[in-house]
């Protein structure tokens, strides 16, 4: 898989985190930019973590589905992007009053972004990626999009979270045909 394949998937896969982002920066009246900071790091680290995790999951049982492995990837990258395309419409907005986001909370919504990650990681399992540089690019790509999402948010409010949500989802299925398309033609 190349730099840019990788670049578009962990963009793809940071979309809901900043989706998120932006939706809760609403709720952020003081130290903006600590939080933006904390929200970077937080969904960052889940984004890097999970896929590793999938990944380990996919290498224990590529041997028993090598023969159908595009085909599993490829239904995990649609699945995965028309629930995020899916999500978007279902979006609902937070009541606005000031530091409801505890750190408890912020766990919660970090786990919960990145469960597509997690899928993604067993793709790369399946299509024998190597890991190291997939998670370094998600991982980056999630800090600074998160971290961006909530700065913007704070001043544009919640005007681009769904498009960012329908675009994560559209570039995750559109990989899911690249890879399924790639191993059908040899």
């Amino acid at each position: 898989m190349n730099f840019f394949t990788v670049f578009f998937v962990a963009v793809a896969l940071a979309m809901d985190a900043f989706a998120v982002s932006v939706a809760s920066s609403v709720l952020i009246c003081k130290h903006r930019l600590r939080r933006a900071f904390t929200f970077g790091l937080m969904f960052g680290g889940f984004q890097m973590i999970m896929p590793v995790v999938g990944w380990a999951a996919g290498r224990t049982f590529r041997s028993l589905i090598t023969g159908v492995d595009h085909w599993i990837a490829f239904g995990l990258l649609f699945l995965i992007g028309l629930k995020m395309i899916w999500e978007a419409f279902k979006i609902e907005r937070i009541e606005q009053s000031c530091c409801k986001l505890t750190w408890l909370v912020l766990l919660g919504l970090s786990l919960a972004t990145s469960m597509d990650a997690l899928a993604t990681g067993i793709s790369f399992a399946f299509l024998e990626v190597s890991i190291v540089l997939p998670v370094a690019v998600i991982g980056a790509v999630t800090f600074v999009l998160s971290f961006t999402g909530v700065v913007l948010g704070s001043r544009l409010g919640g005007k681009f979270e769904q498009t960012a949500e329908i675009l994560g989802g559209a570039i995750l299925i559109a990989i899911g045909f690249q890879i399924l398309i790639k191993h059908l033609l040899g």
